[in-house]
């Protein structure tokens, strides 16, 4: 096999993807699925940060809506992120994967609480770090949690896993003509409000010049794809 095209990763998997096709809660077979992948890739000598979502338990702002106040209902979304990232370290550790689980808010019967040099230390001597509760702070998404930890941990690349297969013109479900992109820029994304991540991530990861790749998690091998630097899925980046 050849050599991994990005030696640092950030991965980001959206929460409904861990869901399967229960869309709640979460589905071993898909999670024990992505860790097989993720060993492998560590395997290689990739270096794996992970950043996942809270949907697939409460998502603040649609969960919440204005049923409650905003930040109250982020910071639950933030425990549903928790949640998440403790089933996923506890999966790859039994395949032997070397795991640590930092929080952006500190509980520490349970978790690091998140030290950047830290991260960097365990992430160097080939231990998988996965990062919860976003960026601590309510009126940020996860999406943005994982473009702040990849500019923090020096990332080569965003991996960006969820249940499309990549970034169309138009949603692809109400919209049967919609174009699929094999590459895109940041500012097309943004001019255009395509559904890549929200414009607060998509800002962050242009101004710190970080490329991502946004794929479908349905098939895990893909991540294993990305990092070796296969064409899946589509290509965010600067204009040349």
């Amino acid at each position: 096999m050849s050599e991994p095209k990005y030696r640092r990763v950030l991965l980001k998997i959206s929460g409904e993807a861990l869901a399967g096709d229960a869309h709640r809660g979460l589905d071993f077979d898909v999670m024990g699925s992505v860790c097989d992948v993720i060993k492998r890739c560590v395997s290689e000598g990739v270096q794996i940060g992970i950043v996942v979502g809270g949907g697939n338990f409460w998502r603040g702002l649609k969960d919440g809506g204005d049923r409650m106040e905003r930040t109250r209902a982020d910071h639950m979304g933030m425990l549903a992120t928790v949640i998440n990232c403790l089933a996923l370290a506890d999966c790859l550790e039994q395949r032997g994967v070397p795991v640590r689980v930092q929080t952006a808010i500190e509980m520490s019967r349970i978790a690091e609480p998140y030290i950047r040099s830290k991260a960097i230390r365990h992430l160097e001597k080939g231990r998988v770090v996965i990062f919860g509760c976003g960026t601590g702070n309510p009126y940020f998404s996860t999406d943005t949690g994982a473009v702040l930890r990849a500019a923090e941990i020096g990332a080569d690349a965003i991996l960006l896993a969820k249940n499309v297969d990549g970034v169309y013109s138009d949603d692809p479900v109400k919209n049967p003509n919609a174009v699929k992109f094999d590459e895109i820029t940041y500012d097309e994304v943004l001019a255009r409000r395509l559904a890549v991540m929200d414009s607060t991530a998509t800002s962050l990861s242009m101004d710190n010049h970080i490329p991502i790749i946004l794929f479908a998690l349905k098939d895990p091998e893909n991540i294993l794809r990305v990092v070796m630097g296969e064409k899946i899925g589509t290509l965010v980046k600067e204009e040349n």
